[in-house]
C-alpha cells in the first residue's frame, strides 16, 4: 500500500508543478510567454514532458485505453455522487481544478502501480513483449 501511495504522490506532485489554482505553477510563470529565464523554461518543460511520457506510457501499458475509461468513469461518478448528495458544490472553479488534479493524478498513479497489484492479486507477472 505504501508503494501505491509514493507513486500517487509523485504523479501528484508532477501534476500540481503543471498546474494548480493557486497561481504557482509551471503554467503561471511560463503563461504570458517572454524571455525572461526563457532557457530555464525550455529546460522545465522538457524535464516535465519527459516525467508525463513515462506516466502515461506505462499507464497505457498498464491499464490498456479500456482500463483509464474506467477509471475516469469511476472517479466522475464518485464526483456525481458527492455533489447529488449535497457533500460538494462544484461553483468555486478552484475546486473543480483540483478535484480534475486528484483524478488525473489517481490515473496517472493506478496506472503505475497496477502491475504491482495485479501481481499481489493474480501472483502473475507482467512483462514487456520483446521482440527477437
Amino acid at each position: 500500500m505504501t508503494g501505491f501511495l509514493l507513486r500517487w504522490l509523485f504523479a501528484f506532485i508532477l501534476v500540481v508543478v503543471t498546474f494548480n489554482p493557486t497561481g504557482y505553477s509551471l503554467y503561471h510563470w511560463i503563461w504570458p510567454l517572454s524571455d525572461a529565464q526563457l532557457p530555464l523554461k525550455i529546460l522545465l518543460v522538457i524535464l516535465l514532458a519527459s516525467a508525463y511520457l513515462f506516466y502515461i506510457t506505462s499507464t497505457v501499458k498498464s491499464l490498456g485505453l479500456l482500463g483509464i475509461i474506467l477509471v475516469f468513469a469511476f472517479c466522475g461518478t464518485l464526483i456525481w455522487l458527492f455533489v447529488d448528495q449535497g457533500w460538494l458544490d462544484l461553483q468555486n472553479s478552484g475546486i473543480l481544478a483540483w478535484i480534475m488534479i486528484f483524478i488525473i493524478s489517481v490515473v496517472l498513479g493506478l496506472g503505475i502501480s497496477w502491475s504491482h497489484i495485479k501481481k499481489r492479486i493474480t501472483g502473475q507477472f507482467d512483462t514487456d513483449d520483446i521482440g527477437e
